[in-house]
């Protein structure tokens, strides 16, 4: 996930159809997010105290290597030039989109978010979660809990016949009714051939509205939540989302397709 609610990516996507997978594109869908999810797995696996976040992109860098896939990060155009990493990880109150330095150190008492999203020929997977290092505050882990809960409960709402506001609406009140929140400038997507097709899919919304969920649609839902407020800034290195408070925020997501007997998430490792 590399994109916002701002500016011409929200025009383009609201103006164009959502695009529809046949039997052949799933079939490619499926693959390329059965590889991102091993890149995720593997990076979750060494993430320990003592290693620096450069070394753990580069362990995700060669897992793609290994894989046979490419970062759809790497060189991603923003207004602070290309993205310089292969994947985003980012420690504690940063959110999403952190670069990897070697001269920064996981700790134990860290959470670790970790966002890896690959191409395959032609076709993305992307997907992310928020690992806890060593002894972490019982109130850090259940937000980090309930992010990934709110996950699920976005995914059970991606069925034909709902509408994206009740993705959107499920992550809400779940988020909130567990004192936390959701960000606003950040937001879910359609994926396929491109990292960001429509719909955009908020963590927050109303039921029964936006577009209609159809079988072959596929979608990245990834709720991001504070244990604080909802506001975010960006650091000075034009990519690193933080939280305005300062407090720890969590990121999961999950590429799914919408079939006609309900939802199935591609970038499941079970």
């Amino acid at each position: 996930m590399m994109s916002t609610t701002s500016g011409s990516t929200v025009a383009t996507l609201r103006k164009n159809a959502i695009p529809l997978k046949n039997k052949e594109q799933v079939a490619a869908m499926r693959e390329a997010c059965k590889r991102a999810a091993e890149v995720l797995q593997t990076m979750a696996e060494h993430v320990q105290p003592g290693i620096s976040t450069y070394d753990l992109d580069r362990i995700g860098k060669d897992a793609m290597e290994k894989l046979g896939v490419q970062s759809a990060c790497y060189g991603y155009e923003g207004s602070h030039g290309p993205f310089p990493a292969y994947t985003c990880i980012s420690l504690n109150e940063e959110v999403v989109h952190g670069i990897g330095v070697l001269e920064r150190e996981i700790q134990s008492g860290d959470i670790v978010s970790l966002d890896v999203v690959t191409r395959y020929e032609g076709f993305i997977g992307d997907n992310a979660r928020t690992v806890i290092v060593g002894d972490v505050d019982p109130s850090i882990q259940d937000m980090v809990k309930t992010t990934e809960e709110a996950l699920y409960k976005g995914i059970e709402q991606a069925v034909s016949g709902n509408r994206v506001g009740d993705i959107s609406n499920a992550v809400q009140k779940y988020v909130e009714r567990k004192g936390y929140s959701v960000i606003r400038e950040f937001v879910g997507h359609g994926v396929g051939q491109s990292m960001h097709e429509p719909p955009q899919i908020p963590n927050f919304g109303r039921r029964k509205t936006g577009d209609r969920i159809k079988p072959g649609m596929t979608f990245a839902i990834e709720p991001m939540v504070n244990m604080g407020r909802k506001e975010v800034t960006v650091m000075d290195d034009g990519w690193t989302v933080t939280t305005k408070d300062g407090l720890p925020a969590a990121h999961f997501e999950h590429t799914v397709l919408v079939t006609s007997d309900g939802v199935e998430i591609l970038t499941s490792t079970e």
